[in-house]
């Protein structure tokens, strides 16, 4: 699933071609692209005739376009959903599930997505603490490219939790828009396991590893994002190329970069986790208490 860089490189690509325009149109070719919207396609269609947009917005891995009235076009990418600004009268996509046309006459918003698991729902603009967001997402948390991302607050919110190192940085009600890959970066390059327990984590360390997942995901958005395959790119149909800065994620049996010892792949949370056994051991158990 794409996190906080590749969505950030759509954003902008959208924000480029979309701000100020007057929707015309909308056609649903598959109704799993509007699920989320409970009403329906026909009344998806509907309530988007002749809508202004106003600005593209993210917070974390969610992207959403303000329109006029205080509403938002809430978008979710899935696993392969691909959001494409393309010439009116352009051929379709094989996998074209949603087709926005605009009252100027001019580029096409296509909304591509193979395996169906992304989709996009109208939603109230809802203000939570001085910035309006999709209600739907009130609950996700600040991301640390957020201007009002506030380090401090977070490095204490994640010290409070009982649990693994790496489960807290993907709990997106604590940091948003960090995933598999960039919390396995950041943890080898703050060369801590993603089984630290975070209670027993140093104020220190906690923010050496945020701090450090907002090092490579500014280094990643600098590169146009992480694309392993075809399905994620831009609004212009191109892959991004940090995958070939990558330490450990997805280099298993690789030299690590630092030290030279093979990486390794660990079962976490049904997916997998990648470290460098020597630059970061496993946390010794903690005797349970009698």
């Amino acid at each position: 699933m794409p996190e906080l860089p590749e969505v950030e490189v759509v954003r902008r690509g959208l924000a480029a071609h979309v701000t100020d325009r007057r929707l015309r149109s909308v056609e649903v070719l598959h109704p799993r692209a509007v699920r989320r919207h409970l009403p329906g396609p026909v009344d998806f269609t509907s309530r988007l005739v002749d809508r202004h947009v106003d600005t593209v917005s993210r917070r974390g891995k969610y992207l959403w376009i303000s329109l006029d009235d205080g509403e938002a076009l809430l978008a979710h990418l899935g696993m392969s959903g691909q959001l494409l600004v393309q010439p009116a009268g352009a051929p379709d996509e094989k996998h074209l599930r949603i087709r926005f046309t605009f009252a100027d006459d001019g580029p096409e918003l296509r909304f591509v997505d193979q395996r169906t698991f992304g989709g996009f729902s109208l939603d109230d603009l809802a203000e939570v603490d001085g910035t309006p967001v999709p209600a739907m997402i009130a609950h996700i948390a600040r991301d640390p490219m957020d201007p009002r991302f506030s380090l401090p607050a977070t490095v204490a919110a994640l010290r409070r939790k009982r649990t693994e190192l790496k489960r807290a940085l993907l709990d997106q009600s604590l940091v948003s828009g960090i995933g598999n890959i960039y919390a396995d970066e950041a943890l080898w390059r703050a060369k801590l396991h993603w089984a630290r327990p975070t209670d027993k984590l140093s104020a220190a360390r906690a923010t050496e590893v945020l701090t450090m997942a907002t090092e490579v995901m500014a280094e990643a958005l600098g590169q146009g994002g992480t694309s392993f395959d075809a399905l994620y790119v831009n609004v212009n149909g191109q892959s991004g190329y940090f995958d070939r800065s990558l330490a450990v994620y997805g280099q298993e049996g690789l030299p690590c970069p630092r030290c030279g010892r093979p990486v390794r792949r660990e079962p976490f949370m049904n997916r997998s986790s990648f470290s460098c056994p020597r630059c970061q051991p496993r946390p010794r158990a903690t005797p349970s208490s009698p």
